[in-house]
This record gives C-alpha cells, sequence and structure tokens, in this order.
C-alpha cells in the first residue's frame, strides 16, 4: 500500500516538482493549493505525511499545525524560502517535524521523509529509479531511456507506466493496480487502454515487440519488466 502524501504549495511549478518525484517514489500524491483545500483534503484523504509550505494565498501554511497536531501525530515537514531562525523554532515547537529551506535538493527531502516516517514507525526504502539490462536503460529521476546508447522518446503516459514497472522490476503488477494508479480508479476495469499502451512501449523498446525481453505478460493478471 502507496503512502499517502500531502502537498500544500501554491508555486505551480514546484507542486508539479514533488508530485512528479513524489509519485516516481511510489508515494501516493495529493496536492493542494491554499490552506482551505488543505483543510478540506486533511478531512476527507487521511495522508500520511504533510509537505507544508508557508506563503499561501489565504493564509500562512503554519495556521495548519496547531488542528493538525490535535487531531494527529502525521509528520509535518514545512518548506519555505524564509530563513528566520525565529520563525523556525516556532514552527518546529508548534509540532513540524522538520523544516526545509528553498531551494533544496530532491535527494534531501527524500531522506527527510524516511527519517519522518521512520521516527513514527514506517520504515520507507529508496524506491529503484534506475534499470538497466541488455542494452535498455531507464534513468526515472533524470527521465532518460535509451536502448543500445541511443535516446527514446516517450509520452508522459508511457514514462508513467514504465516508471510503475521500474519501480518494481522483476515483480508482477495487476492490470487493476496500473490502470488505477496511472488513470484513476474510474479505469480500473479498462484493459484496452494497458493493451495498446504496453503494445507502443513494445515497439519504442523491445528489438523484437513479438518477442518481448523486456516488457512481459503474465496472462490474466498484469506485467512485469524482466529483473535481468
Amino acid at each position: 500500500m502507496a503512502i499517502k502524501v500531502l502537498i500544500v504549495e501554491d508555486d505551480s511549478q514546484i507542486r508539479g516538482l514533488l508530485g512528479a518525484v513524489l509519485t516516481v517514489e511510489g508515494f501516493e500524491v495529493s496536492t493542494a493549493v491554499s490552506l482551505s483545500e488543505a483543510r478540506a483534503l486533511l478531512a476527507h484523504t487521511a495522508p500520511q505525511l504533510v509537505i507544508l509550505d508557508l506563503g499561501l494565498p489565504d493564509g500562512d501554511g503554519g495556521e495548519l499545525l496547531p488542528s493538525l497536531r490535535a487531531a494527529s501525530a502525521i509528520p509535518v515537514l514545512v518548506v519555505s524560502a524564509r530563513h528566520d531562525e525565529a520563525q523556525k523554532i516556532a514552527l518546529l515547537d508548534a509540532g513540524a517535524d522538520d523544516y526545509l529551506v528553498k531551494p533544496f535538493g530532491v535527494g534531501e527531502l527524500l531522506a527527510r521523509i524516511r527519517v519522518a516516517l521512520r521516527h513514527r514507525g514506517t520504515a520507507v526504502a529508496p524506491a529503484q529509479v534506475a534499470y538497466k539490462v541488455d542494452g535498455l536503460s531507464i534513468d526515472l529521476e533524470q527521465h532518460r531511456v535509451e536502448r543500445d546508447g541511443v535516446a527514446v522518446h516517450l509520452t508522459p503516459t508511457e514514462f508513467e507506466l514504465l516508471s510503475h514497472l521500474v519501480r518494481k522490476a522483476g515483480k508482477v503488477i495487476t492490470h487493476r493496480q496500473m490502470l488505477t494508479d496511472v488513470w484513476g480508479a474510474d479505469y480500473a476495469e479498462h484493459t484496452h487502454y494497458l493493451r495498446i499502451y504496453m503494445g507502443t512501449l513494445r515497439a519504442k523498446l523491445e528489438k523484437d515487440p513479438a518477442e518481448p525481453r523486456y516488457l512481459l505478460t503474465e496472462p490474466g493478471i498484469g506485467y512485469r519488466l524482466a529483473a535481468e
């Protein structure tokens, strides 16, 4: 079961980057752009970790901390461009687990997320983000796919499907799980979507799409990316 993370951030570029990174790492991500939207999502989605910006259009993100702490002990990581030490101390005393000053590195953010979750008894291993077998090279962090040293262009949906397979290389992912993760719960039965997209992925990645080396079918169950 994926760990649910709520990102409260009004900057669309930062919000998109954080969402993409955490999705690649295997988290289930929801986002809010304001205090009011964050409160609504907290009430209905039960996230297991919150990444909280301070400068929101309808108030200061720190206003969420008292109600969050009154209701639960979920980890809260504050991210802000503000460097004021007194404010950092006040937010940590109010219940924030950590405070990252923008700009920060993705690796540092992920490490601090793992620490915060570990302190709550949830161990999170770094997700697999690279794959290299028989001439096929995939780097999810760099968003790069190569076959025999030649770059392969994938559509966003193709790349998202491939990302799920890379993160669970060697393991079977069911049709329902892939459809739900990529297209949403409303598409859980639309297996023709998978057939079409897996066909295009094989055409781009396999030397012989009719006899796939990497993208393997588990009849009646789902798909698996060959581990070696």
